[in-house]
């Protein structure tokens, strides 16, 4: 929501991008040459977009290189979001998926460490682990992306303007700097790309809790940290904090963590995490926050008392659209605060726009980028564009990680008009046999019985994200089952197993579809 504001510098350039009658543009639902409406009004910009996250941040810059005349506001950067601090970059550059992943690293070691002694290595047993040096090294990573994404606006020829921008009008923005000034901009279109904020649970003592923000900038590593969530940030910072020595306790309200994904994989990642130390706690909610002499008094519904140091609210995220003036211009939002947006990611105001998690859509940072690169090839680039959402990987990483593409068994039965074929492997990691671990890797597949297309791919183990962004791009292709098949596999690799499962687990018949409530 704050305003960093880019303006091409060279005059040659800004001249050209307001004489070029002919770019085509999408407005009102039909392509026209922007001439015409570019003669019945005149703009600050082509574009001004709100907030300089990974979406729009993508169209800023896509847009320009169409020729656009572009602006973009940010808040001040800051580590921990809030009403008056972001950061160019966005969620997932200053407190999402970048420093998460550079804490999973750190706390990886742990398990890596144990796992050497087996393979030769004559280790210390007391083997100390230095939270603040890594916090330090996390801190100056998110702010070297930060330095590089402010580069690769201006280097665009975008203008970038610091401060919470607000909408006044179907092509007005107000900008207000840190200072406490207000600046007025007109733009022929508004892209709003704000993101969304972790959300905290409405108890009492809910202000003891912390969330993801602060989880990943806390100064002191905790001693017993409290989870309350089932989702991708639960089971990661379960793993983090675990990974660096802490006792962990992680409550979630269904019988297993992350619902929506595949329950054969659910399962296994919740026997993953039980074996890496981590205490689950399912069907089981929080009630009560108490501050008591040695630390935070937590109190179950079904009554059970906890003493821990930390206690972080995992439980999903919001819109940040609440200061946006929407309501004021007609912008619609549902009941979450999610803007409503057409195909196009249009408003229900023509000249306004939404990308990204403030949509909630599908809330991954490579679907906003997309979103933010549709976007502009429909609106400068004469290519109307709609983002497809079909066969989008994506991964958790918790300690060892889960990823998957296309749809879950779950959902191919639900969806499914005749029968589906399930392939599945489960096997112990060659690394495994040697250190000793007691972990298995489990890998599906989901075969449309009819086409024998692979509607379906996931697993859970060493290295899944970068072997599963390969079977996406072959899912996105439409690859067969037979095609899988009669790939040659790499060995001695995890990865071939994809190409080599040629037993049929099970087949589900379409008149068969059993239900789930884990």
């Amino acid at each position: 929501m704050a305003i960093w504001l880019l303006f091409v510098k060279t005059g040659s350039k800004l001249e050209r991008s307001e004489t070029v009658m002919a770019r085509k543009m999408l407005i009102d639902g039909e392509l026209r040459t922007s001439g015409s409406v570019e003669a019945e009004q005149q703009f600050d910009f082509d574009l001004f977009v709100i907030g300089a996250g990974s979406g729009g941040v993508r169209a800023a810059r896509t847009s320009a290189g169409f020729g656009a005349k572009v602006a973009i506001c940010e808040l001040p950067f800051h580590p921990i979001s809030s009403e008056a601090n972001g950061g160019v970059g966005g969620t997932c550059v200053i407190r999402g998926c970048v420093p998460k992943k550079i804490l999973v690293y750190g706390a990886s070691f742990r398990g890596e460490l144990e796992d050497a002694r087996n393979f030769g290595w004559e280790l210390e047993e007391n083997t100390e682990f230095n939270w603040k040096k890594l916090l330090h090294k996390k801190t100056q990573e998110i702010t070297r992306l930060n330095g590089v994404y402010k580069r690769l606006l201006s280097s665009s020829g975008v203008i970038m303007m610091e401060g919470e921008g607000r909408i006044i009008g179907a092509h007005d923005v107000e900008v207000l700097p840190p200072d406490g000034s207000k600046q007025r901009y007109t733009a022929k279109h508004i892209l709003i790309a704000t993101g969304s904020r972790a959300q905290r649970v409405k108890i009492p003592g809910q202000d003891l809790a912390i969330t993801s923000d602060e989880a990943l900038s806390i100064s002191e590593l905790p001693k017993h940290a409290v989870i309350l969530g089932g989702g991708y940030i639960a089971v990661e910072f379960a793993s983090i904090w675990r990974g660096m020595g802490a006792t962990v306790d992680l409550f979630y309200r269904k019988e297993l963590p992350l619902r929506g994904f595949d329950d054969e994989m659910r399962a296994i990642v919740a026997k993953n995490l039980e074996g890496r130390g981590i205490r689950l706690h399912p069907n089981t909610n929080l009630s009560e926050l108490n501050e008591v002499q040695n630390g935070i008094k937590v109190l179950t519904d079904h009554g059970d008392e906890i003493v821990a140091d930390v206690v972080l609210f995992a439980t999903g995220r919001i819109p940040n659209s609440n200061r946006l003036n929407l309501e004021a211009v007609g912008v619609e939002v549902d009941r979450t605060g999610a803007i409503k947006v057409d195909e196009y990611s249009r408003t229900t105001v023509p000249s306004i726009w939404a990308v990204g998690d403030v949509t909630n859509r599908m809330n991954l940072t490579p679907v906003a980028l997309m979103e933010g690169t549709c976007f502009s090839k429909t609106v400068f680039g004469g290519q109307p564009s709609k983002p497809d959402y079909n066969y989008i990987p994506c991964a958790v990483f918790c300690i060892p990680p889960l990823s998957v593409v296309g749809l879950s068994e779950q959902q191919a039965i639900e969806q499914a008009k005749g029968d589906i074929l399930v392939f599945t492997s489960t096997f112990t990691p060659m690394k495994n046999t040697i250190s000793g671990r007691q972990e298995k890797t489990i890998m599906k597949l989901v075969v449309d019985a009819e086409t024998d297309k692979v509607i379906g791919a996931s697993m859970c183990g060493p290295d899944a994200p970068e072997i599963m962004q390969g079977i996406a791009v072959a899912l996105k292709c439409g690859a067969t089952k037979a095609q899988f098949d009669s790939t040659v596999g790499i060995h001695p690799s995890a990865a071939e197993e994809f190409v080599t499962m040629r037993s049929l687990t099970r087949r589900v018949t379409a008149a068969a579809k059993p239900k789930t409530n884990l």
